[in-house]
């Protein structure tokens, strides 16, 4: 699958990277933060942060997703504000992805970090059918806990 990239902003390919797979494993791509000055996010705060980039996905088939770098998350509380961003084959604005700080402290984000996981993944649109029931499992309505802990 062919991905177009567009730089937004000057920065990107010289001072700023364009999106990559860290490793041959990789399942998603880093973005980094495309912007003049560091950016502090306070402490239980939000601040939506640039990348420099858009993308045109190539058909509906296909969504981008903006997950959180287990580092920044796991070590310093710094998430995607809306826990997933999704990004429509039909968008084709820069990416800005809205970081949350959930940790005690102000976190200064630099240009150029990287601050979040570009995911291109495929997509199913449902053809939604209205019925009177819905097949028995052996779940059933069990919600919250019903499978344990």
């Amino acid at each position: 699958m062919e991905l177009k990239i567009k730089a937004v902003s000057p920065k990107i390919g010289s001072d700023i990277p364009l999106p990559f797979y860290a490793t041959p494993g990789s399942a998603a791509m880093d973005l980094h933060a495309c912007m003049e000055e560091a950016v502090v996010i306070p402490a239980g705060g939000r601040k939506v942060i640039p990348t420099g980039i858009a993308i045109a996905l190539p058909s509906p088939d296909y969504v981008a997703l903006v997950f959180a770098r287990s580092g920044l998350g796991i070590k310093h509380g710094i998430a995607p504000a809306n826990c997933v961003g999704v990004i429509d084959s039909d968008y084709r604005g820069e990416i800005l992805v809205g970081l949350q700080n959930s940790g005690d402290t102000d976190f200064t984000i630099q240009p150029g970090e990287r601050i979040a996981q570009l995911m291109v993944t495929p997509v199913v649109q449902a053809e939604l059918k209205i019925v009177d029931e819905l097949d028995d499992t052996q779940r059933g309505a069990g919600g919250f806990g019903s499978t344990g802990k």
